[in-house]
């Protein structure tokens, strides 16, 4: 299970066996929603942000962080799931200290 990210307590992550289309999953205090990105000719044309079959969704200000980070790093995530799952590629995980806005 490679981690990208960490925020405010916020885990964002891939599952090693992944399944189109590109998404990450974002978890905290026992809660789980994924991120999923839609590309046209290599651009990313909408991201939706769904529930995971089995799991509480996140809520309130946890939901809204996933949010932030997935719109701040939409494109390095797109290209950390390319480097793990085309290339195979190790994944760095970075911990996110400032503020998004």
């Amino acid at each position: 299970m490679p981690k990208l990210y960490e925020y405010l307590g916020l885990i964002i992550f891939f599952y090693s066996n992944e399944h189109e289309p590109i998404h990450v999953h974002g978890q905290c205090d026992g809660r789980e929603s994924k991120a999923e990105f839609f590309l046209e000719e290599g651009e990313i044309v909408e991201i939706r942000i769904t529930e995971v079959k089995g799991s509480r969704p996140l809520m309130g200000k946890d939901l809204q962080n996933f949010k932030k980070v997935v719109d701040v790093y939409a494109g390095d995530i797109v290209q950390k799931w390319v480097d793990y799952f085309v290339y195979h590629r190790s994944i760095r995980p970075e911990t996110i200290t400032r503020k998004l806005l």
